[in-house]
C-alpha cells in the first residue's frame, strides 16, 4: 500500500528538522498511517487522506514542542508554584498513531449516528 503523503508533507509542517532515521521512521510510519486510514474510511477524500497522514505522524514522532516522552498517556509539570496537567484521550498515547476527533470528521466519519448490522443488511437483500 501506497502512503498518501510524503516525508516532505510531513516536515514541511514541522517546527524542526528531522535527522536522517527519523525520516526513514516518517516514511514508515505514513505506510502504517494509510492502513489505518482506509480501515477507517477508504472512499475519504486524497486531500484529507494527506492531511490525516500527516497529522497522525506529527502526533507519533512530536513536532519538537514538547519534552514529553514516548508512550505517556498523562502527566504534570510544575515550576515555581505553576502547575500543568495533561491527559491524552482514549487509549492514545504519545509516540502512537491514532486517528483523533477531527481527523475521523475530515475522512467522513465524524456525523455517522447510529449503528450498522451487516446481518440486518443481508436479510434486506435476501427478501
Amino acid at each position: 500500500m501506497a502512503a498518501y503523503a510524503t516525508v516532505t508533507d510531513v516536515t514541511d509542517r514541522m517546527v524542526r528538522e528531522l535527522s536522517e532515521k527519523e525520516q526513514t521512521v516518517v516514511g514508515n510510519l505514513l505506510d502504517d498511517a494509510a492502513v489505518l486510514i482506509d480501515a477507517y474510511n477508504v472512499n475519504a477524500s486524497s486531500d484529507a487522506k494527506k492531511i490525516v497522514s500527516c497529522r497522525m505522524v506529527i502526533r507519533a514522532i512530536g513536532d519538537g514542542s514538547s519534552e514529553i516522552p514516548a508512550g505517556a498517556t498523562q502527566g504534570t509539570i510544575s515550576a515555581l508554584g505553576y502547575a500543568q496537567t495533561w491527559t491524552m484521550g482514549t487509549n492514545a498515547s504519545v509516540g502512537q498513531l491514532y486517528l483523533d476527533r477531527t481527523d475521523k470528521a475530515m475522512l467522513g466519519g465524524g456525523s455517522k449516528i447510529g449503528s450498522y448490522s451487516p446481518v440486518e443488511e443481508l436479510a434486506r437483500t435476501e427478501a
